[in-house]
């Protein structure tokens, strides 16, 4: 596979070389990561389509770009692929056009063809869309035979509305599936958090989708502002310091869910996924070393036994886990770059939620706050 990456900022492209460069000309696939501010302006994006003109081009809103070995904001990081053996497919929703995500999860997976699908790599709308439904329809479609991952677009930490687009200016509430097939493409994933869990575990006494009211019987904002204290002021955001370790009885390991929004007015708080009544909830907290290592550790999960190092990996990590490194999120991207070495193009986004099977699993879940790398290698 011949891939490249391109940063856009305002006035300036800045680019970086695959081992096998794709010209722009050849490019079929350009996955697009920017700022609101930068994929709101359709000039950008008009510049984006007049230099790749053969190519599908997909947009994404983000928390923050990941350019190769750097994590940056306010720009566009363009990832522009050209398959040797491998071939790509397509397909795109709006969550305003079905009942609930499940719907527009099937209607999508069902759009692409299964003959020889490896991966289908999904991003979507991250405020409109309840990313535990839209896994739900995803694995109803592929039946766990086929590797899904990708993420949910970002703004920021405003929490206001995303984008997300397919050859056309992106959109609120749009969800993508690129399809990738071919039986020389080999593509793996993984997916790690390092946050710590703290104090004693609960239950969710009443709950409706992604809207939490009860921990234990009594309010669950009530529970959370207690363990905030002084961040409890700076609410929705400073949750994203704090997330909820969740298991129940569907989960063979505990998931992350992080808050998106509170309502004082009903003392509750929605997630980014799911939080059925019964489930078991820990609150985490933070730990710089094991949040950059854990990245390491996906990083080495994508790699397997024979540590196969891949062409191109598409990092998804957590806008929580940016507030939180601050300073040192690029030390999360320095821990995948030294297990892959030079020869590994990366690029990616800050997320509100990822997209990736558990470890050695091949059903998929929806994350928060973890980093999600799928990596590509062609034969």
């Amino acid at each position: 596979m011949k891939s490249s990456l391109h940063n856009f900022r305002k006035g300036t492209i800045e680019q970086i070389a695959g081992p096998k460069p794709v010209n722009d000309n050849e490019a079929q696939l350009v996955i697009c990561f920017g700022s609101k501010s930068m994929l709101s302006d359709e000039s950008e994006t008009k510049r984006i389509t007049s230099k790749f003109p053969n190519a599908d081009i997909v947009f994404c809103t983000t928390s923050g770009e990941i350019f190769n070995d750097n994590v940056v904001d306010n720009t566009i990081v363009a990832t522009a692929i050209a398959f040797e053996k491998s071939s790509l497919k397509l397909a795109e929703t709006n969550i305003a056009d079905h009942a609930n995500s499940y719907g527009a999860a099937q209607k999508l997976i069902q759009s692409l063809p299964k003959d020889e699908l490896v991966n289908v790599m999904v991003i979507s709308d991250g405020n409109r869309v309840n990313g535990s439904e839209l896994i739900k329809g995803l694995n109803h479609g592929v039946d766990g035979k086929i590797l899904v991952t990708g993420g949910l677009a970002g703004d920021g930490v405003d929490f206001k509305s995303t984008l997300v687009g397919l050859n056309s200016h992106p959109k609120e509430g749009q969800i993508v599936a690129i399809g990738f097939y071919g039986n020389q493409l080999q593509v793996s994933h993984g997916s790690m958090g390092g946050w710590e869990t703290f104090g004693p575990e609960r239950e969710v006494t009443k709950s409706s989708g992604n809207v939490l009211y009860e921990i234990d019987g009594k309010s669950a904002l009530e529970l959370y502002k207690t363990y905030l204290g002084d961040e409890a002021r700076n609410l929705p955001s400073s949750a994203l310091l704090f997330p909820l370790s969740m298991i129940n009885d569907e989960l063979s390991q505990p998931v992350v869910r992080t808050i998106l929004s509170i309502s004082e007015n009903e003392g509750s708080m929605t997630f980014a996924g799911d939080i059925p009544t019964g489930s078991k909830v820990r609150f985490m907290k933070a730990n710089f070393d094991k949040l950059t290592s854990a990245a390491g550790d996906a990083a080495q999960q994508t790699m397997g036994k024979n540590n196969i190092k891949p062409d191109l990996a598409i990092l998804i990590s957590c806008v929580g886990r940016k507030l939180i490194l601050g300073p040192r999120t690029e030390e999360e991207v320095e821990a995948v770059r030294e297990l892959y070495g030079d020869g590994t193009l990366l690029s990616g986004f800050y997320s509100y939620g990822e997209i990736s099977p558990l470890k050695d699993e091949l059903s998929c879940n929806f994350h928060n706050q973890t980093m999600t790398i799928t990596s590509f290698h062609e034969l």
